[in-house]
């Protein structure tokens, strides 16, 4: 068996100093971590892939979907995605889990732990923040599903989970 490359081993150091779990892959550049967010729990892969230098970050979530339902769950999805700059969501049609990937290029083999934290802060945030606009459309009856309205769904705000902090800001 191979040794943790010096990249993979700079993303585990990175977890380590946010006190955050995670498991090495044994034989590749992997790790793997959950986490428990506001309305989901989400299940992360994060690899390194050497020859580029990369860093991807994966969080995904169970999401079984019933055929007449996948097309408004793949709208809110598009829909979603055209709104994100970093990172993006997909639909694992296979294995049915719902998917957040985000990939970022270093310069250097020890990955910088700030860009890793923001990654993996972005990748929870956003499976967490569209996970009950998913649920919303998967408990829609399938009657009702021509009437759901996916843009106007998406602007609801009661499903926004609290940032962190923002509590203290209540007068």
């Amino acid at each position: 068996m191979r040794p943790p490359s010096r990249q993979i081993q700079s993303v585990e150091d990175a977890f380590g100093r946010n006190g955050w779990h995670c498991e090495p892959v044994e034989g590749r550049d992997v790790l793997r971590a959950v986490f428990s967010a506001h309305h989901t729990r989400i299940e992360m892969v994060v690899q390194a892939y050497i020859p580029m230098n990369a860093l991807a970050v994966m969080g995904e979530m169970p999401l079984p979907v019933s055929e007449e339902h996948q097309p408004y769950l793949l709208e809110l999805l598009a829909r979603a995605n055209k709104t994100l700059n970093l990172g993006g969501f997909e639909y694992d049609l296979d294995r049915q889990r719902l998917v957040f990937r985000i990939t970022n290029l270093f310069d250097r083999e020890l990955y910088d732990a700030d860009i890793v934290t923001s990654m993996v802060h972005c990748a929870v945030a956003e499976l967490d923040r569209i996970a009950p606009y998913a649920s919303t459309v998967i408990r829609t009856p399938e009657d009702l599903l021509d009437d759901l309205d996916i843009k106007r769904l998406l602007q609801r705000e009661d499903f926004i989970p609290p940032v962190p902090g923002d509590e203290d800001d209540l007068p």
